[in-house]
């Protein structure tokens, strides 16, 4: 049986501005603050996670607080990530709340396959926000969107390259996923390839948007510094790492991140892709019931724990 990838895991991009990055995920997308950590390679940075509920993987939307300047779009990068609710009545309540909100957005319809709307964060982070009825909103009480309305999790996350080829190779032979449909892109002259992984849906898929005429992205906040695809444990992880390394791809090799165990790689138009587990998860060291409300730090980050609050600045 030939491995499976289950869907998105997550997606980890880039603030500058976590105080606002924070008042704008849980207040107005009411998004639950899973996680309040900080980047394991770079421990003066945060490392915050939104999520649903219960910090289900698949809707996880996570930042780093860097202090950069804006990302110049462009090509080699994630372009824009989609965020499911669970029918157009919702995102029609979420074009009006947005618009209370003074948060731009586009016009409801139909974009190939998916009803939807598009809509930026305050540093022009893009999103697209799309109807999935076969899932269902795990729900975060203390969230002012009402339980009903609620955001279900990610997918799909858009790809943008000059070139579709290599970037194909790594999603259908190496990782696995099926080419299942195309069509012209929107707001360029480019074509995009759309791929589905495991049980397929808007948060299996991933789109690959190709024009060969933007400039390369430059990093930086309102931009997204990788994409995480969802391994069950890490004996699914292992065999990933074997498959990977027969291909002569070069990797990170296994990374413990104690919330789940990763790997990471770039494919070749140069987008980082990470395999995470679904395992253990955000309350491996937190109750469920106060995750994200103080800082939690690895147990191999702990003992500099004094250390690193010290080079925090305060979120609230």
């Amino acid at each position: 049986m030939s491995l499976e990838l289950g869907g998105i895991h997550h997606l980890t991009a880039v603030t500058a501005d976590a105080p606002r990055n924070l008042k704008f995920y849980t207040k107005t997308l009411g998004m639950r603050l899973i996680k309040k950590t900080v980047n394991q390679d770079d421990t003066s940075a945060y490392h915050l996670f939104y999520g649903d509920g219960v910090a289900s993987p698949g809707a996880d939307l996570t930042f780093f607080d860097f202090p950069t300047m804006r990302e110049q779009r462009g090509n080699h990068t994630v372009g824009r990530t989609g965020l499911r609710v669970d029918s157009e009545a919702t995102l029609q309540w979420w074009k009006e709340h947005l618009a209370d909100q003074n948060v731009a957005t586009s016009g409801i319809k139909e974009r190939f396959g998916h009803v939807s709307m598009d809509f930026e964060d305050f540093e022009g982070q893009r999103f697209r926000l799309l109807v999935d009825d076969k899932n269902k909103v795990v729900p975060w009480a203390k969230s002012p969107v009402p339980a009903d309305k609620q955001i279900i999790g990610l997918g799909p996350i858009t790809l943008s390259v000059p070139e579709l080829a290599p970037t194909d190779a790594m999603l259908t032979r190496v990782m696995n996923m099926r080419q299942v449909r195309n069509y012209p892109a929107r707001d360029s002259k480019g074509e995009v390839f759309v791929y589905e992984m495991g049980p397929g849906g808007p948060g299996a898929e991933v789109h690959v948007s190709v024009n060969p005429d933007l400039p390369r992205a430059r990093p930086g906040a309102g931009g997204v510094h990788h994409v995480a695809f969802r391994t069950k444990d890490q004996d699914d992880l292992r065999a990933w790492i074997d498959r990977i390394n027969s291909f002569g791809i070069r990797s990170s090799g296994e990374v413990e991140r104690f919330y789940f165990t990763s790997l990471y790689f770039r494919e070749p138009n140069g987008i980082l892709f990470e395999l995470a587990t679904d395992v253990p998860g955000f309350a491996a060291d937190e109750p469920m019931e106060t995750l994200g409300e103080s800082l939690a730090l690895p147990p191999f980050l702990e003992p500099h724990r004094a250390q690193i609050e010290a080079g925090l600045k305060p979120l609230e």
